[in-house]
């Protein structure tokens, strides 16, 4: 999960430098490709589905809600995604994103709590820091209103409260 979210991370270079990169290099295949050599090349197939997660952040989530990828940067910044083929625009706050995302909540969490997976939250491990990553990047800035002009709060209150749950259980992990 934290690496389908990793992708997002240039949104806190944006808040901070006021600049306007968002959906660049970091969502690139291409760079995603070069990050992971090593980890080929230590793990082998073992790594697959780490790159898989974290390429799926762009494949899926970004190409079809927003588009405007640079895919294939630093050889193209040409901008790819499933509106810019011509297909309806899908906006974040768009009602079939946020029913898809409810849809993806709900189900999260009848896995969490059917799985009991839910008490790992309450474990005390150093891997719980990485979860600092969906927070900083996703789930507070959202929640806050960043990068959307109103917080999720005020404009998607169901999805607001997804988000909410996701935050009190990855803080209560990283704490």
């Amino acid at each position: 999960m934290v690496l389908s979210i990793i992708p997002d991370i240039d949104i806190i270079y944006d808040y901070f430098t006021h600049s306007d990169i968002h959906r660049g290099p970091t969502h690139s295949i291409i760079f995603a490709v070069l990050v992971f050599i090593p980890f080929f090349l230590v793990y082998r197939k073992k790594a697959l589905p780490y790159f898989l997660a974290l390429i799926s952040h762009s494949l899926i989530g970004d190409f079809l809600i927003g588009g405007q990828i640079e895919l294939l940067w630093p050889f193209s910044t040409k901008l790819f995604g499933f509106h810019e083929l011509g297909f309806y625009y899908i906006d974040i706050l768009d009602p079939a994103n946020v029913a898809l995302e409810i849809i993806i909540f709900l189900v999260a969490a009848l896995v969490l709590i059917k799985s009991c997976d839910w008490k790992s939250f309450f474990r005390s491990r150093k891997s719980n820091l990485l979860l600092i990553i969906p927070v900083a990047t996703v789930l507070l800035p959202s929640t806050v209103g960043y990068p959307l002009s109103q917080p999720l709060l005020f404009t998607q209150p169901i999805l607001a409260l997804a988000h909410i749950c996701y935050l009190i259980l990855f803080l209560i992990a990283i704490f």
